[in-house]
C-alpha cells in the first residue's frame, strides 16, 4: 500500500479549514456564532459573572473562629524552676476559642445581596451579547449594502460603456454629436469615483466587522450573500413586543437586580440597630490536665443610633434612586421600541413600493427612451437621465433594505432575543 506524503496529508487537512474560513462573512449567522466564541469582551463578562456567583456562599458564611492561648506565670512565681514556654510547665495555660455570630437573619440578607449582585453580572453578560449581536447585525447589513452598491455601480459602468460605444458609432455615421460620447464618458468618470468611495467604505466596514469578531483588521471576509429575512408583520405588534421587552430586556433585568440589592441593603442597615455576638469557650490547663472550663459571651453595643439612622436614610434614598432609574430606563426603551417598529414598517413599505412600482416604471421609461434614441426622436441627455433614474431607484431599494435590517437589529437588541 502506498503511503501518503506528509505534506499532501497536511494540505488535505488544511483545505476544509480554509473553506470554512472563506465562508465567514457570507451570512450574519456565521458571524454571530464566531463572535460568541471569540469576542474577548463577552468572555470577560462571563468570567466576571462566574466570579460574582462565587461570592454568594462566602457572603452568608460565618467568620472564621479565633483561637487564643495564654501562658500564665511563665516564671513559676520566681521559684527555683526555670522559666518555660511549654504549657504543662508554667503556672497555668488558658485556651480561648471564640466565634463571632451576627444578629439573627443578617447572614441571610448578606447572601441575598450577593445573589442580587450575581444576577446583575448575569444580566450584564446577556446585555453585552445583545449589544454585540446588534452591532454585528448592523455592520453586516452595511457590509451587504456596500457590496451590493459596488456591484450595481459596476453593472451601470458596463451599461454606460455600451452607451458610449453607441454614441461614438452614431457620431461616426453622422447621426449624433461628439458631445453625446463625451457626456457618456463624464458619467462613467463620476461613477468610477463613486466606485472608489464604495470600495474604501467596504474596506472600512470589513475592518469594523473584524474588530467585533476579534480578528485582525485585514483578515479576509467572504462576500456577503444574503440579508436576514424580515419577520412577518403580525410579529411586529407593538403591544406584544413591549410585553416581551418587559420580560426579556437584559438592561431591565439588571435594573431589577439593582433594586433588589438596594432593598436588601436597606434591610441590612435596619438590622445594624441590633448587636452582634461573640461566643467563646475557655478551658484552663494546670500542669498536664485541664481542670476548669469557662464560657464567654461578648456583644457590641449599638449606641451610635443617629449614625445608623443616617445609614438607613442613605439606603432608602439609594433604593428610591434605583427604582426611578428603572422607570426612566423602561420609558426610554419603550420609546426606542416604538420608533424602531415604525421605522421597520416604513422601510418595508418603501422597499415594496420601489420594487413593485418605481423600479419597473423606471425600467419601462428607459426602454421607451432607448427606442426613441435609436430612431432619433429622443436626445442622448434624456437617455442618460432615464438610465440614472434606474440607478437611483436601485440605490433607494438597497437603502430601504439597509434601514429595515438596522431597525430589526435594534428591536432585537431591545428585546434581548431574536424575533
Amino acid at each position: 500500500m502506498k503511503r501518503i506524503p506528509v505534506f499532501l496529508l497536511f494540505c488535505m487537512l488544511l483545505v476544509p479549514l480554509s473553506a470554512v474560513a472563506a465562508e465567514l462573512g457570507s451570512d450574519v449567522a456565521g458571524l454571530l456564532a464566531y463572535a460568541r466564541e471569540h469576542n474577548p469582551e463577552l468572555a470577560a463578562m462571563r468570567h466576571e459573572a462566574d466570579a460574582a456567583v462565587q461570592r454568594v456562599q462566602p457572603a452568608g458564611a460565618l467568620p472564621d473562629p479565633v483561637l487564643r492561648a495564654e501562658l500564665m506565670d511563665v516564671t513559676n512565681q520566681g521559684n527555683n524552676k526555670s522559666a518555660s514556654l511549654w504549657p504543662s510547665e508554667v503556672g497555668s495555660t488558658r485556651y480561648l476559642l471564640m466565634q463571632s455570630v451576627p444578629w439573627f437573619g443578617k447572614r441571610g440578607m448578606q447572601r441575598e445581596v450577593a445573589e442580587a449582585q450575581a444576577e446583575q453580572a448575569d444580566g450584564q453578560v446577556v446585555a453585552t451579547w445583545a449589544e454585540l449581536a446588534a452591532r454585528i447585525k448592523a455592520s453586516y447589513a452595511s457590509y451587504y449594502y456596500l457590496s451590493a452598491s459596488e456591484k450595481l455601480a459596476r453593472r451601470t459602468l458596463e451599461l454606460l460603456d455600451t452607451l458610449e460605444r453607441v454614441a461614438r458609432t452614431r457620431y461616426a455615421n453622422g447621426l449624433g454629436t461628439q458631445q453625446e460620447a463625451i457626456r457618456a464618458q463624464i458619467e462613467q468618470t463620476g461613477l468610477r469615483a463613486e466606485l472608489i468611495e464604495l470600495q474604501n467604505e467596504g474596506h472600512h466596514q470589513q475592518s469594523r466587522l473584524n474588530a467585533l469578531l476579534s480578528r485582525p483588521a485585514m483578515a479576509e471576509l467572504a462576500e456577503p450573500a444574503r440579508l436576514r429575512p424580515l419577520p412577518a408583520a403580525a410579529r411586529l405588534d407593538y403591544q406584544s413586543l413591549s410585553d416581551r421587552l418587559h420580560a426579556r430586556n437584559p438592561q431591565l433585568q439588571i435594573a431589577d437586580a439593582r433594586s433588589s440589592e438596594a432593598g436588601k441593603n436597606r434591610d441590612l442597615a435596619r438590622v445594624n440597630r441590633y448587636p452582634g455576638f461573640t461566643l467563646g469557650v475557655a478551658p484552663t490547663q494546670n500542669g498536664s490536665s485541664v481542670r476548669s472550663w469557662d464560657l464567654m459571651v461578648e456583644l457590641n453595643l449599638p449606641l451610635q443610633q443617629e449614625s445608623r439612622r443616617s445609614q438607613e436614610r442613605e439606603a432608602e434614598s439609594l433604593l428610591a434612586a434605583a427604582e426611578a432609574r428603572k422607570e426612566a430606563l423602561l420609558d426610554r426603551m419603550l420609546g426606542e421600541l416604538s420608533e424602531s417598529v415604525s421605522g421597520l414598517e416604513a422601510a418595508r413599505r418603501t422597499e415594496s413600493l420601489i420594487a413593485t412600482r418605481l423600479l419597473p416604471q423606471s425600467e419601462l421609461t428607459y426602454q421607451s427612451v432607448l427606442s426613441g434614441y435609436e430612431t432619433g426622436t429622443v436626445g442622448f441627455a434624456m437617455l442618460l437621465d432615464a438610465q440614472r433614474q434606474i440607478l437611483n431607484a436601485k440605490r433607494q431599494l438597497l437603502k430601504a433594505q439597509l434601514e429595515a435590517q438596522l431597525r430589526l437589529a435594534e428591536i432585537e437588541r431591545l428585546l434581548g432575543e431574536e424575533l
